[in-house]
């Protein structure tokens, strides 16, 4: 029996989370025992509870309660939690996920207590070192035994790197394996889709049917945090309201935040009374679900809904300069636009006047999970 200690902190790692405990629970309980560590790392905790309940996760052994400060004393807080933690449990393996101060923090513990690390969603690469979240990727999988990446621009990228993706067992840190597993969030979008029918309750109540609707969502500090950025998304989403577009917006409590403290009073005002916006509470996984599937484009600077729009075979314009899904941009099913007015409109016509779109198996078979925990049990 392994005994894996996983971490998560932010809401996608919950989500994550969910594909490789069902495995677990489904297909290897007699193989591998799961430890879960919340490093509560949202500052929201009650949104983390939702995804907890909805996903069927099991609930956090471990909580270290740490919420919302600078990302140093955020990191430092992390790091003696999960020292701790790895201490008493005595794992045998660190499972850690995506590119938060979660993840950072999870690998140099576990480094440095000698525990085999094993990094979902390895290899991807904005090559915007301004991102935290690109830090503690790299960070991360420089320290990682097992390198799971979800595409093949992720090998390349780790190839560039100086990683031997033809490395042999026995593996460690200094001779790690890296495998091209598929997307965890393809597994679980195959997984909820038809339970996340009719979560979503706005459609009924305004009537939504298939493609009457761009589904948009803004949370990164980078849109957030600054005023001008903030005012161009939000005068794009006027311009497409005025041309008779639904516009659903569930806002991420930052974003409240950011459009009380960043946008003047009139703006705001010219926001809440705009017919075509309609800006919802925060929503469960299930509910996005539900709204992507129904969209007829999605406008977000989520990584994960950049894919989940692939998913759904939804065009997706990305409220970024940079993304880690390159291969969305050039097959044409995602364009990059930053927080800038002219190019979101830009990218709105340019998709209205695309006949069609293909999807290519970008993101393997919706098995994911189940390879990346039986190598797990193979390799560690």
């Amino acid at each position: 029996m392994i005994k894996v200690l996983t971490i998560v902190g932010a809401r996608p790692q919950l989500i994550k989370a969910a594909a490789i405990s069902r495995a677990i629970r489904n297909k290897f309980q007699d193989d591998i025992e799961e430890v879960m560590l919340h490093t509560g790392q949202h500052y929201d905790e009650n949104m983390s509870s939702i995804f907890f309940d909805e996903l069927s996760i099991p609930k956090p052994t471990v909580n270290l309660n740490v919420g919302s400060m600078s990302h140093g004393m955020q990191t430092a807080k992390m790091l003696e939690g999960i020292e701790l933690a790895l201490q008493e449990y005595k794992p045998n393996v660190l499972l850690i996920y995506g590119d938060t101060n979660s993840t950072c923090a999870g690998a140099l513990a576990a480094i440095k207590l000698h525990i085999p690390i094993v990094h979902i969603e390895a290899g991807l690469r904005s090559f915007n070192k301004n991102m935290p979240e690109e830090v503690n990727r790299i960070t991360a999988d420089h320290m990682s035994t097992l390198l799971f990446s979800p595409s093949d621009s992720g090998l390349v990228n780790l190839q560039k790197e100086g990683f031997n993706i033809q490395a042999t067992a026995p593996f460690s840190p200094d001779n790690p394996g890296i495998y091209k597993c598929g997307d965890i969030m393809y597994d679980n979008s195959m997984y909820f889709s038809s339970l996340a029918e009719g979560k979503a309750q706005i459609k009924e109540e305004k009537k939504l049917k298939e493609n009457d609707y761009i589904l948009a969502t803004i949370h990164r500090p980078s849109n957030t945090d600054h005023p001008n950025k903030l005012e161009q998304i939000f005068e794009a989403f006027l311009e497409l309201a005025n041309q008779g577009n639904i516009i659903l917006m569930p806002l991420h409590p930052r974003t409240v935040s950011a459009m009380e403290r960043n946008l003047s009073t009139q703006f705001n005002k010219r926001i809440k009374d705009c017919d075509h916006i309609e800006l919802l509470p925060p929503a469960s996984f299930l509910e996005i679900i539900d709204l992507e599937k129904d969209a007829k484009l999605l406008i977000t600077d989520s990584g994960g809904m950049q894919k989940e729009a692939f998913f759904f075979k939804k065009p997706c314009i990305v409220l970024r300069n940079e993304t880690e899904w390159i291969e969305l941009v050039h097959n044409g099913n995602a364009i990059l636009t930053g927080p800038d007015r002219k190019k979101i409109i830009d990218a709105y016509n340019t998709f209205q006047k695309t006949e069609s779109f293909t999807y290519p198996n970008f993101y393997g078979d919706g098995k994911a999970a189940e390879f990346i925990c039986s190598e797990i049990i193979q390799q560690l």
